[in-house]
């Protein structure tokens, strides 16, 4: 049985459809079809179902599969990396969203880049959840982090830590409001404060304001920084009340820059994902990463 078949095969049953597997393999989509059909021609046997959009397979197929995927994945390690290891620096792409990653994924990393021997150099994209699981199927990076579980069986999740939100403020607004109203009025006494926010959908305060006020938000957008690193700074300044990852405004909370205007007894959470294209964790420096991150996120508060 031909090997290239037998990749394009497994290619097709992880991506669900001809299409984004031409697209992984850098085929055309009419000689994927063909490919498969040939296989299914030698085999006597239908491996997909094609339906309106992308294919399902069979239970030959998914047999198939599972038998052949293991053995494939190993191959196309040895034929990435070569015999010897050693004898070229492997490149790790990432992708993640841009806070998350610039201050926890990459300082973790970096300690592989310099490992003699058994480094590799790292490049880092920056995007929303839905940027970077396309992105990680089409190929363009080896590891992803997401705030959304992916579905199907071309991506692999593995949960990698959890982030807790924080309700903050410049000190100058809590101390207009006094701790007995706030504690007293809950979300009504924030109403008149402005809100910096990410978006102008107010993605944070509106999960927590449904989380723990089981309400929404009063209060537009006064300050909007696709960033939230810049929402830090805005609201450091005064500019109003935020919702952000704990790790994220600790040190600006402990040093008074601002303070948490409530603290729940359960905080909103949101998880983080370290996600990689099915079959790819065979690949020694994918692996070595991916351990990495999941060891390192095991210090993270």
């Amino acid at each position: 049985m031909d090997l290239a078949l037998l990749r394009t095969f497994v290619t097709v049953h992880r991506a669900g459809s001809f299409t984004r597997a031409a697209a992984l393999l850098g085929l055309s989509q009419p000689a994927v079809t063909s490919q498969i059909r040939t296989l299914e021609r030698q085999l006597g046997r239908p491996l997909f179902l094609r339906q309106a959009r992308g294919v399902t397979p069979t239970t030959i197929g998914d047999e198939l599969a599972h038998k052949a995927a293991p053995h494939l994945d190993a191959l196309v390690e040895i034929a990435e990396t070569g015999l010897d290891d050693e004898s070229s620096l492997r490149s790790l792409h990432l992708a993640g969203p841009p806070e998350f990653t610039a201050e926890r994924a990459l300082p973790a990393l970096t300690a592989l880049t310099s490992e003699d021997g058994q480094g590799f150099a790292l490049r880092a994209s920056f995007g929303n959840a839905e940027e970077i699981l396309e992105g990680l199927a089409a190929g363009h990076h080896d590891l992803a982090i997401s705030t959304a579980r992916p579905r199907g069986a071309l991506l692999t999740a593995t949960p990698l830590c959890d982030e807790e939100h924080v309700l903050i403020a410049a000190p100058r607004w809590a101390d207009g409001i006094g701790a007995g109203v706030l504690r007293s009025k809950g979300a009504h006494a924030l109403e008149d404060i402005p809100v910096v926010e990410v978006h102008e959908s107010l993605p944070f305060v509106s999960r927590y304001w449904a989380s723990v006020y089981d309400s929404r938000p009063a209060a537009p957008g006064t300050v909007i920084a696709p960033d939230l690193r810049a929402v830090l700074a805005c609201t450091t300044a005064g500019a109003g009340l935020a919702v952000l990852p704990r790790y994220l405004c600790s040190t600006a909370l402990e040093r008074g820059h601002v303070v948490a205007l409530h603290e729940p007894p359960v905080p909103p959470l949101r998880t983080y994902f370290l996600v990689v294209r099915t079959g790819t964790l065979a690949m020694s420096h994918i692996a070595r990463a991916h351990e990495w991150l999941l060891r390192a996120a095991s210090d993270w508060a």
